[in-house]
C-alpha cells in the first residue's frame, strides 16, 4: 500500500523558517534603532551637560569679577590688595596682600578677586558673618576692616581632581585659606585676559605689572569644558580661537564672555 505524503507538514516548516527570519530581521532593526536613539540621547545629554557647566562657570567667575574692588558706602576706600591679580598658566598662591603664581599642569589661568564684603554683598553665614566663594565665614584680625566690613579674596582656577580624575573649576576663599573646593565639573581650562585703561588689546596676566592691576577696566573670560568619551576624536575651537583636534575621544567646547570691572577708579584707588 502506497503512503501518501503530507504536504501540510512541509508547508508548515517553510512558514516557520520564514517567520523566524522575519522575526530576527525585526529584532535586529529594533536593536539597531534603539542603539542609534540611545547614542543620540547620550550625545545630546552630554552636549547639554557641557553647555550647563560652561555657562555656570562663566556666571560664577563673572559675578565675582564684577565685585572686584567693591567697597560698601559706609567703609572707607582701601588701596591694597589690588582688586584683581592673575596668573598665566597657574594659580594664585601666598598671602592675600602678596599673591604669587604657582604653575598648573592644566595650563589653566588663575585669578584672584578682592573686595570688601558685608552681609549685603555676600550671603551671610549661619552666624551672620560675611562669606567667601565657598560659603565659609571670613573672620580673623587679618581680614578686618574696622567693624563694618571684611576683606574677601576668592581665587579661581581649573585642575584635575585627585579623587575623580576629572577636570574641575575650583575656588579657594580666604574664609579657610588652603582649602580649595571644586565648583563645576568638566572645566578643563580657564583663560583670562585683561583690558587696561586706554589699551588697544587685552593682555595676558604675565604682561600686567604689579601697579597695573588696579587699572584693569574689563576682563575677557573663557572656559574650556570637556565632555564624556564618545569613541572618536573630535575637533573644537579653543579659548584662543584656534582650531584643534582632541587628543582623546572627549568632545570639548569653549565658552566666553567679557566682564566690565564696575568698581574701577581712574586714579587706581
Amino acid at each position: 500500500m502506497m503512503r501518501r505524503s503530507n504536504p501540510a507538514r512541509g508547508h508548515t516548516l517553510i512558514e516557520f523558517a520564514i517567520a523566524m527570519a522575519l522575526g530576527l530581521l525585526v529584532t535586529a532593526g529594533a536593536v539597531s534603532l534603539y542603539t542609534a536613539q540611545r547614542s543620540a540621547f547620550e550625545h545630546a545629554s552630554d552636549a547639554m551637560r557641557i553647555r550647563e557647566s560652561g555657562l555656570i562657570a562663566l556666571t560664577l567667575i563673572g559675578q565675582q569679577l564684577q565685585m572686584a574692588g567693591f567697597v560698601p558706602a559706609d567703609v572707607a576706600r582701601y588701596n591694597t590688595p589690588a582688586p584683581l591679580f592673575g596668573c598665566s598658566g597657574g594659580r594664585p598662591t601666598g598671602a592675600d596682600d602678596s599673591l604669587a603664581c604657582e604653575t598648573l599642569p592644566s595650563h589653566s589661568d588663575g585669578v584672584a578677586v578682592s573686595y570688601v564684603g558685608d552681609n549685603v554683598s555676600t550671603w551671610p553665614s549661619s552666624s551672620g558673618q560675611t562669606t567667601d566663594c565657598l560659603g565659609q565665614a571670613v573672620t580673623g584680625a587679618s581680614a578686618a576692616l574696622g567693624d563694618k566690613g571684611v576683606l574677601v579674596v576668592n581665587r579661581y582656577f581649573a585642575r584635575v581632581s585627585a579623587s575623580t580624575g576629572e577636570p574641575e573649576l575650583y575656588c579657594e576663599g580666604n574664609g579657610k585659606t588652603g582649602s580649595a573646593q571644586p565648583l563645576v565639573e568638566g572645566v578643563e581650562r580657564v583663560r583670562v585676559k585683561y583690558w587696561l585703561a586706554g589699551a588697544l588689546a587685552a593682555s595676558d596676566a604675565s604682561a600686567v605689572t604689579a601697579d597695573q592691576w588696579a587699572k584693569v577696566v574689563a576682563v575677557d573670560l573663557c572656559v574650556l569644558v570637556r565632555g564624556a568619551p564618545r569613541g572618536q576624536r573630535s575637533r573644537y575651537v579653543d579659548c584662543d580661537g584656534v582650531g584643534a583636534l582632541a587628543s582623546d575621544s572627549r568632545p570639548r567646547q569653549a565658552f566666553s564672555r567679557r566682564v566690565a570691572i564696575r568698581n574701577h577708579a581712574e586714579d587706581g584707588a
